[in-house]
């Protein structure tokens, strides 16, 4: 593996943006980052990044910009999309108008269903590639990641598997900082899509309308028993896109977020703070997808419609 085969930018420093850059830069890669938040920009560059919690670790950054057409300028062949996923259109608009680079690579370690589909809509599918991300935290600071859990692996695919050298490289990079990553095929990692979209389903817009951490959630029989509902319902849909999920799917899944820690999914955090969220890419999707074979999912709608309520309401106070 040789960690300077490819400029890496990175657009979007939340949680998973940020613990990405500091394991990329770890490993030796070029690395530019890009956040349109400047005082978070003048922080990272002034005062580095940092990992705390289950991963300790801090870098600084050689190239930092707070402007998505200066990064896209910086010369890179690589573009990991880590922004939230209602941000695709905006970024697809600017690669578009500012990306001097026709063979620019993009990864997507964004959540939800169907996101790295709307960037090969835009763009040859060959140059599209899926991450699934297996690690969480939470911004103690702008420059500051609370890395709450790493389930390793971490997932990669090229998104119509002409890519596994990209592939690869990427999940040598991270893997050799200790930030295990497999790359594999685009049918394997549709079915790891569905896996964390249905367990982010599960919890997230439940946490942000109960206000209950995910702990206290899986602690609570009753929100337990909404929980498991919500995974039974998205499975049926599931089926009927013929995604293969295992057969004691819902054990695992329950067993898995009940080992989640006592803080909110990012989902919740941006609804309590008043913030659009990325419901249309779970539990909508879910609806979405459940509407499209006749699969009925009233739980799923349910969240989903009462999330998008209480959003329009926030934007309207």
């Amino acid at each position: 593996m040789d960690p300077k085969k490819y400029k890496i930018g990175i657009v979007g420093l939340g949680p998973v943006g940020l613990t990405l850059a500091v394991h990329i830069k770890e490993a030796g890669c070029e690395i530019a980052v890009c956040d349109m938040v400047k005082e978070k920009m003048n922080l990272i560059w002034n005062s580095g990044i940092e990992l705390i919690g289950v991963i300790e670790k801090t870098c600084f950054v050689n190239y930092s910009y707070s402007s998505f057409e200066e990064l896209l300028k910086h010369d890179i062949d690589i573009l990991i999309c880590a922004s939230k996923a209602y941000h695709v259109d905006n970024i697809l608009d600017q690669i578009v108008c500012h990306s001097n680079n026709p063979n620019l690579l993009i990864i997507s370690a964004q959540n939800g269903i169907g996101v790295a589909s709307k960037y090969a809509n835009r763009f040859n599918e060959s140059r599209v590639l899926r991450m699934v991300v297996n690690f969480a935290g939470n911004l103690n600071a702008p420059n500051v990641v609370n890395v709450t859990f790493f389930n390793p692996p971490n997932f990669i695919a090229s998104k119509d598997d002409s890519r596994l050298d990209i592939a690869e490289w990427f999940s040598e990079v991270l893997s050799s900082v200790n930030l295990t990553t497999v790359a594999t095929d685009s049918f394997t990692q549709a079915s790891k899509i569905w896996e964390k979209t249905i367990l982010n389903a599960a919890l997230s817009p439940l946490c942000a309308i109960s206000k209950l951490t995910m702990k206290e959630a899986m602690s609570n029989p009753d929100t337990l028993e909404i929980a498991e509902k919500i995974i039974i319902e998205a499975i049926e849909v599931a089926k009927a896109e013929e995604i293969k999920l295992s057969d004691n799917f819902v054990k695992l899944a329950i067993r898995y977020l009940k080992n989640a820690g006592d803080h909110f999914p990012s989902l919740a955090v941006d609804l309590l703070n008043k913030r659009e969220t990325e419901i249309d890419y779970m539990n909508g999707k879910l609806v979405e997808y459940g509407r499209k074979h006749y699969v009925r999912t009233p739980l799923n709608l349910t969240f989903t419609n009462l999330v998008k309520a209480i959003t329009m309401k926030n934007k309207n106070d």
